[in-house]
């Protein structure tokens, strides 16, 4: 599997493509949220679908 995605592992060690972890922190929690107020609810694509709707902008 490793190998499947060995040039996006190789990629992400590149300075330029650091993000800082306050960031991702900040988006692992929503998702955390968000699968706990889907708890029960069986479609994985209303949930991946929930998750990239809070990654929007707001309007």
């Amino acid at each position: 599997m490793i190998e499947k995605h060995w040039d996006g592992i190789a990629a992400y060690k590149k300075p330029e493509n650091k993000v800082s972890l306050g960031f991702v922190e900040g988006l692992n929690n929503k998702i955390r949220v968000i699968q706990r107020r889907a708890y029960g609810l069986r479609d994985e694509e209303y949930l991946r679908l929930k998750i990239l709707t809070c990654m929007l902008p707001e309007i």
